[in-house]
């Protein structure tokens, strides 16, 4: 299911990784970027969470 979702991203290899992780550096500067993964952490817990409450309601 997860790697469905994934499939639009092709074949990443290390190299874009770490190019894209300087672009996101140079954009949000270092003192941003872990109020960001905090956002994102917390966006995702809500996102896995309704999708539980609503398995558990069609389940019933």
């Amino acid at each position: 299911m997860i790697m469905d979702s994934l499939l639009f991203l092709g074949n990443i290899g290390a190299g874009e990784i770490i190019i894209i992780a300087l672009v996101v550096l140079l954009l949000f500067g270092g003192k941003k970027i872990p109020e960001l993964m905090k956002g994102l952490g917390k966006g995702v817990k809500s996102f896995k969470d309704g999708m539980n409450e609503i398995e558990k309601e069609i389940n019933e």
